[in-house]
């Protein structure tokens, strides 16, 4: 490698190390290696063709060229999204940070508390805001929550609303485009009928269920939903409202008024608009609907020493456990986003939070009065930011669009002649001058200059918000950039990430998220954009996705890519959703059987049941390998019916398997399609494609093998690519337009998605190229079975290779040594944490096991590290088989060790305290210390406190 060159800043093991790594895996040569890993048969022909690398330096002149061709102009177009001031310091120390954007989704509690305190903020804020009982720590965008909340409404029928046959959900006119198309999208598959009307106009027939309403409306109009609510009660039917948080400050909340979940986005709590995301939805509802919330709920428990501990509660609801019967397939959200979210609510606090949204209620106020004298007639008369101005007669559209676009302003022109402008606090008083000017200036007249925004609140007094709101200790003492640094620091401190030691998640790919690659996320001509201004002010974005598909389509070896998904899981259901419509547009209406394997991911079943379709498991053999027999069995008995076949590659057992070919073919023979789950790309680039190998479409996790980081839970990309038949059903949008001839209703709330995330990608293949991107397959391939060979004769590994290999991950055996030592896997991934690691997957695919993914991005020395560390824990664990340890008062059963334990005046163990905090001489370098003890998940579950209040009033 050349130093200067990206992969060899991105590969952890140097050049020098392979022939020692080599040797002890027992081949000669690198490509030795994955010839005995890869069949032969689906290799490919020819490297990937892409462009040269470029180094470091020569990628983030090549993306400030591309930021440099956006155009900043000030956007009023409202629609969900809105200017915002991100507070420096949450710039910096959260979304510029690698302990926060480096983590993983805070499964493994102990060594997760900061996350989890700023996502109990985030809750706490939601629930404070909307007037709910319960939030969740959210979700992918408001058009998905929307979706969301229908689908919850829709499973909370009761028997005899289902007996009745009730599948309608009234959902008022007077919506953002975006959520309508994405709840229409969801609602198809289901068999719900959407229709839409006037919400005081509307008449209920008995088959409804559900009801959603936007508050403000898209228009801009603060409804009193009071009377439309108890109606809809009346009837049986549920009631969701989209809410926009910001106004929630001023006018009355949802709870108030009877909802029966409030949705929305956080985007406006500062996060920029992105040109479409990634942002962080909210999703609020009544206690008694907890169990049917979709998406991570937070929850406050105790500690084995009776401290207080966080913890993710009420899993059994999500999709990893429940699988085709779960409520939803959300796993990636948006954690990241979410924890800014609160963190802006933390730093503002009650009374900063109330100023913003005055102060954009203000500026509307403004404008609306000095259009009215102008001689515009503003159509919204109890408004919060958003204008409706209908022009005189003597004033074109096409007059208002030029002048306001020479004034690099954006407004949001109607298909009926009308003309929006929604307000956001970073709304100047220049920005209303100049709206002005453009307004007076088609009508020959010249503007009152405005001086100063004065607060006003023209809210009707039946409407306005009484109530109090984030009262919470921890809203009101950060305030000052002092304290606020060193709070998220103090959470910071808390949790394993990427900058503490490796996270050897299997399928989940923690990899290098370079500093080269994060660097132009802050860039404002990325940021700032929102997502549906003129093409002409998105040359740069527009550039990169594009070369980003074809990148895409080369590596997957498909025809056509769209990157308007924004999770894995959303990935699976729009490729789902595509199969689907080809097989509709064909005339095969009856194709709805999808076979997937036992030994899939939970989002699998999760998404074919939510597109509608029936699901049937394959079996697998003793071997871990899909039973081909069973496979081909279930495919003719169901070929009247098969609509599609999901599989992921490399297995999810950790294993290239060498009939992969023939089991696609059997799918294509009985009148199928195969849909591969990307999760396992890292071990496929360079060296093989789902399209080489027959797959008809794939997504993919940019969160995982193109560098994406993961957030502490999001954000996340999932594009789907296709072949050129599929390529005519890729999803389109009703605002920008996206996709095939005959595509499918939007996905997502945005048209690309989380595209201000995307440069991430695009660097990491820029700086890869070809070469590099095939290297970092064979290394993350060398890594992986360079560890299973070393922890030959301490573990066993489950499943291998028909040469006995790996392929980038493994699977550990831990079953045995509940029998024979009474130590669970929860307790090795536990006794991890006095080592400084974060855990592997545990029990996932196969219960009492861990899932090992080393990545290309460790170092040998990391790997060996964490090796010795196995291979400690394994003989602490023959130390209670021999008697040596205590079966009961032992290093395992009791981990993790927190410092308060450690430095004790009283020791109440057998071993010593050396042994329970640096069993091995390297720890106390980097000595990572728990916060919390052993955590009683039941307790959590059984009393559940999603909000930072009191927090003595629960224990």
């Amino acid at each position: 490698m050349i130093t200067d060159s990206f992969a060899s800043r991105h590969i952890g093991p140097r050049d020098q190390e392979l022939g020692e790594m080599l040797k002890v895996v027992g081949v000669s040569s690198l490509d030795e290696l994955i010839n005995q890993t890869v069949p032969t048969s689906i290799r490919l022909k020819k490297p990937l063709n892409l462009p040269t690398p470029l180094t470091e330096h020569e990628y983030l002149n090549k993306i400030n060229a591309l930021a440099a061709k956006n155009k900043i102009y000030r956007s009023f177009i409202g629609m969900g999204y809105y200017g915002t001031a991100t507070p420096a310091v949450i710039i910096r120390n959260i979304f510029e940070n690698p302990s926060w954007y480096t983590s993983y989704t805070p499964y493994q509690a102990e060594i997760s508390q900061g996350r989890l305190e700023a996502l109990l903020n985030y809750q706490t804020m939601v629930m404070d805001m909307t007037g709910m009982q319960i939030a969740n720590a959210s979700l992918l965008d408001e058009s998905t929550a929307a979706a969301e909340a229908m689908i919850m409404m829709f499973n909370l029928r009761s028997r005899q609303a289902v007996k009745d046959g009730k599948n309608v959900i009234f959902v008022d006119k007077d919506i953002f485009p975006q959520n309508l198309e994405v709840i229409i999208t969801r609602a198809k598959p289901l068999g719900m009928e959407v229709v839409t009307g006037c919400y005081s106009e509307y008449t209920y027939t008995g088959k409804e269920f559900g009801a959603i309403v936007q508050y403000p409306s898209a228009k801009g109009t603060v409804r009193d939903y009071a009377g439309f609510t108890a109606k809809a009660h009346e009837a049986g039917v549920l009631v969701a409202v989209i809410s926009d948080l910001l106004s929630l400050a001023l006018i009355t909340p949802p709870g108030e008024w009877g909802a029966d979940i409030v949705v929305g986005s956080t985007q406006r709590f500062g996060v920029p608009m992105g040109f479409g995301g990634p942002h962080a939805a909210f999703f609020a509802t009544k206690d008694e609907h907890k169990r049917s919330m979709p998406g991570r709920i937070i929850g406050i428990s105790i500690d084995k020493h009776g401290n207080k501990a966080l913890r993710m509660a009420l899993q059994t609801r999500e999709q990893h456990i429940k699988r085709e019967r779960a409520t939803s397939n959300i796993c990636t959200a948006q954690a990241l986003l979410a924890t800014m979210a609160g963190m802006f609510a933390v730093y503002h606090g009650k009374e900063g939070i109330r100023r913003i949204a005055s102060y954009t209620h203000s500026a509307a106020v403004v404008v609306a009065n000095e259009l009215t004298k102008l001689g515009y007639t503003q159509n919204v008369k109890s408004f919060f930011d958003t204008l409706e101005i209908t022009l005189p007669s003597s004033v074109s559209v096409n007059t208002i669009k030029e002048k306001a676009l020479a004034s690099k302003l954006n407004f949001f022109y109607k298909e009926n002649g009308n003309i929006g402008i929604s307000f956001d606090e970073v709304t100047s008083v220049n920005d209303v001058n100049a709206i002005l000017s453009v307004f007076a200036e088609a009508l020959g007249k010249k503007a009152t200059s405005i001086n100063e925004i004065v607060e006003s609140n023209q809210i009707p007094a039946n409407l306005k918000r009484t109530s109090g709101y984030l009262t919470e200790k921890v809203f009101n003492i950060f305030h000052s950039e002092t304290e606020m640094m060193r709070y998220i620091k103090k959470l910071e401190r808390k949790d394993i990430s990427l900058t503490h030691s490796m996270i050897s998640l299997g399928s989940c790919t923690m990899k290098l998220n370079g500093a080269a690659l994060m660097l132009p996320l802050s860039r404002a001509e990325f940021g700032s954009i929102h997502p549906f201004v003129p093409a002409d002010q998105v040359a740069g974005y527009m550039e990169m996705i594009h070369d980003l598909e074809k990148y895409l389509a080369e590596i997957t070896g498909f025809a056509a890519v769209s990157l308007q998904p924004n999770s894995g899981a959303a990935g699976e259901y729009a490729g789902l959703m595509v199969i689907r419509q080809y097989h509709i547009d064909r005339g095969d209406t009856h194709r709805n059987i999808v076979l997937i394997p036992a030994s899939a991911h939970g989002t699998n079943p999760a998404s074919a049941a939510m597109a509608g379709m029936e699901v049937i498991v394959v079996a697998c053999d003793e071997k871990g390998n899909i039973n081909v027999d069973d496979l081909k069995a279930k495919a003719e008995q169901h070929k009247d019916k098969l609509s599609a076949y999901m599989v992921t590659y490399p297995s999810t057992h950790g294993v290239f398997e060498f009939k992969i070919r023939e089991m696609m073919d059997i799918i294509h023979r009985n009148g199928g399609l195969v849909y591969m789950d990307g999760a396992n790309m890292n071990a496929q680039v360079g060296l093989t494609s789902p399209g080489e190998i027959g797959a008809d479409v794939c997504h993919l996790n940019l969160h995982k093998t193109f560098a994406i980081p993961h957030g502490g839970g999001g954000p996340g990309v999932g594009p789907i690519a296709v072949t050129k038949e599929l390529a005519h059903f890729l999803p389109s949008h009703p605002v920008v337009k996206t996709g095939g001839d005959k595509a499918i209703t939007a996905v997502a709330a945005a048209p690309y998605g989380s595209a201000s995330v995307l440069p991430i990608t695009y660097g990491y293949i820029l700086m890869l190229g070809g070469e590099g991107l095939t290297n970092a397959t064979k290394w993350a391939i060398l890594n992986a079975n360079y560890m299973a060979t070393r922890l030959k004769g301490h573990f066993s590994v489950l499943y291998t290779g028909e040469t006995g290999r790996v392929a980038h991950e493994m699977i550990l055996d831990c079953h045995h040594f509940k029998s024979c030592y009474d130590v669970e896997t929860g307790d090795i991934a536990r006794r991890l944490m006095d080592y400084g690691y974060h855990a592997p997957t545990l029990s996932f695919p196969v219960h009492e096991t861990l899932m090992v993914e080393p990545t290309e991005s460790e170092s040998k020395q990391e790997l060996d590290r964490f090796v010795d560390t196995l291979i400690t824990i394994r003989q602490e664990l023959d130390d209670i088989k021999d008697g040596k340890a205590d079966k009961v008062d032992n290093v395992l059963k009791n981990a993790p060790h927190t410092a308060t334990e450690v430095t004790a005046d009283e020791w109440k163990h057998v071993y010593g305290r050396q042994k329970a905090a640096f069993p091995l001489p390297w720890i106390a370098g980097n000595k990572f210390w728990p916060a919390v003890g052993k955590i009683d998940s039941g307790y959590g579950d059984r009393n559940l406190v999603c909000s930072c209040g009191t927090i003595e009033d629960y224990l």
